[in-house]
Order: C-alpha cells, then structure tokens, then sequence
C-alpha cells in the first residue's frame, strides 16, 4: 500500500494547502488544522494549485482530499475573513468568482476523486466533499451546512449537488435548519458513500485508492463521463462524449491487455492507453 510518508511534499498557501504522490494516487491535505482546515481564499486558489499539478501528473491515476489534524476534513470558510473579503453583495460576488474557479476545476476533474472525511465537514468543506467522486468518512465525522445561521445565500451548485445525492426534502432540512448530522445520519441519506472506524479510515482510503489506481484509466473514465451526463437533463446531454470514449476503450491497448491478462491468469498491468 502507498506510504505517502516517504514522498515528496509540496506546500502551497503558505503550507495550509499540501500536496503529495505516490503509486499512482496523489493526496491533497488541507493543512490549517488551528483553524479546524478552515478555507481562506488563499487556500482556495492554493488547492486549485494543487488539483492543477496532479491532473498533469501523467503517473497520478487518482486523487485523495483529507484534512490535517484528525478533527476535521474542512470545517468551513475562514470566517475572519469576512469582514475583509464577503462584507457585502459585490465583495461577496468577487470572492466567490475567485473562489468558484477551484470548485469548477474539482467538478470537472478528469481523474477519480475521493474525499477521505474524519471529523467537521461543514459549510464549503461539504461543497468540496460532494464535488468528489467517493466519500468516505469516519465514525466521529459531522456534517452540515450552516448558511442560514450565518445569513449567507447557499449558491446554486453546492445546492445543485446536495439535492442530487440526498433528494430536495434533506436538502430543505438540512438548509433550513443548519443542523448538523452524524456519518451514520449521512451514511443513511446518502451524503456518503461508507462510514470507517477512526483509526482505520485513511488505510481503507488508500486501500480504495490504490485499487482505483490499479485498473484501467481508460475505462474509468469512461465511467466517469457517463455518470457524469446521465445526471444532465436529457436535452443537454453529449451522446458524442459518451460514444467517443467508448470507442477509445474498445480501442486501447489496455482493453488488449486486460483481455490477455484474463486468458493467462495475471493481474493486469494497465498504461492508460
């Protein structure tokens, strides 16, 4: 398994963003654990930094995020910095523009993203949790969003995805109230996709990661584009998209690779093409 221990590690945002590689899985950790990983717009354009560098990472098959410190993935947006950068519509405008570019290049990443949750996820920490492919979390997480407490208008994709993993009534809840649930709460409404003891939860991460890593990228993103365009109206959808990378698996060496690997009883060594 991945010891990203004995990797190289790369700081951004003055190191509250950090990023390392290994095997094929690459690991963004938000590193401001004083502050229970509360984002600044630093660390927003920072992690977009970061998630920049591992997608041109040809050896990077796939991406884990996690937070420093062990009580928190994110626990929201720095909120000292508001006074500063959301006092009002256009500042909040501005903010959010710069903020929303990094949150884009998580949507539309190319590569398999996976969301490893132990302790807060609140606020802008469950805006890049749904935007991951994968989340799994630990037995002492907690989630929620607490905009209505803080008398902030949730914008229309972070609301966009919460409705389409957990229906538009735990939505209402969730927003109306700015309560806060626990994993197996969320494990139950499907905010998360499986809930892990504390103290195994960064090794069954990996172990999800490193077995992603393993199979044929090729493939995965095929999967990764259809799921992607089955959750679009019908009428926006690219059929072209979906067909063309299908055509690209049928296609690929790897699909030879597999195939050979099958008939001899081996383990597949996949190249991405």
């Amino acid at each position: 398994m991945p010891d990203i221990s004995s990797t190289t590690e790369t700081a951004y945002a003055e190191g509250n963003i950090l990023k390392h590689t290994a095997d094929g899985v690459g690991v963004i950790t938000f590193n401001n654990p004083d502050k229970r990983n509360a984002m600044s717009l630093e660390m927003w354009e920072g992690f977009g930094e970061a998630l920049t560098s591992l997608r041109d990472d040809e050896k990077v098959r796939v991406v884990i995020l996690r937070g420093a410190g062990g009580k928190a993935f994110v626990s929201g947006a720095d909120i000292s910095q508001f006074e500063k950068v959301r006092h009002n519509a256009a500042a909040s405008e501005e903010y959010a523009r710069r903020s929303a570019a990094q949150r884009a290049l998580l949507a539309d990443y190319p590569k398999p993203t996976i969301a490893c949750i132990q302790g807060f996820c609140l606020g802008g920490g469950m805006q890049v949790a749904m935007l991951t492919d994968i989340r799994i979390a630990s037995h002492g997480s907690a989630f929620g969003i607490p905009a209505a407490k803080l008398g902030i208008a949730y914008g229309y994709d972070g609301l966009r995805h919460l409705v389409s993993l957990v229906g538009p009534s735990w939505a209402r809840l969730l927003m109306y109230t700015g309560m806060r649930i626990d994993s197996a709460e969320a494990l139950r409404i499907g905010l998360v996709e499986r809930v892990i003891p504390d103290d195994q939860l960064w090794g069954e991460t990996m172990a999800i990661a490193e077995t992603i890593s393993q199979n044929a990228p090729l493939a995965i993103k095929a999967a990764k584009i259809t799921i992607a365009q089955v959750l679009k109206d019908e009428s926006k959808r690219d059929m072209e998209a979906i067909k063309a990378i299908g055509h690209a698996c049928m296609d690929s060496a790897d699909f030879r690779e597999g195939r050979q690997a099958f008939m001899e009883k081996r383990a597949p060594q996949f190249s991405g093409r």
